[in-house]
């Protein structure tokens, strides 16, 4: 059974930045999805950005982010990135990885995954 473990969140000033790493461990991740998500204080999850593994698409759902964060994956360590630049207070949010394998491609719905890390949180303050 694929398990997840995000970390690399912190505290980091505006206009600094983060590497996010999702490991993942109990299967190959050559054939599944794995999106990023986040959630702020009083917000529903949204989805940030996926990637599909078998052929590298990757997707940004939130316009605010695009140009500055990049998903990638390492597949010789089973681990997705999410390299965050100039970020934002509003980028502040816990940040979930999850994977996809029944279909193996993105989504940018809670409900297009099947398995989810804990989370780790991102916090972007003077």
């Amino acid at each position: 059974q694929l398990h997840l473990v995000e970390s690399g969140g912190g505290l980091v000033q505006p206009g600094g930045s983060l590497r996010l790493s999702c490991a993942a461990s109990g299967s190959s991740l050559d054939y599944y999805a794995i999106g990023w998500f986040r959630q702020a204080p009083g917000k529903e999850r949204e989805g940030v950005s996926c990637i599909t593994i078998s052929d590298g698409s990757t997707y940004y759902y939130v316009d605010s982010v695009k140009g500055r964060f990049t998903i990638s994956p390492d597949n010789a360590k089973n681990t997705v990135y999410l390299q965050m630049n100039n970020l934002q207070p509003e980028d502040t949010a816990v940040y979930y990885c999850a994977a996809d394998h029944k279909m193996g491609l993105c989504g940018e719905e809670v409900s297009d995954f099947d398995s989810w890390g804990q989370g780790t949180q991102v916090t972007v303050s003077f």
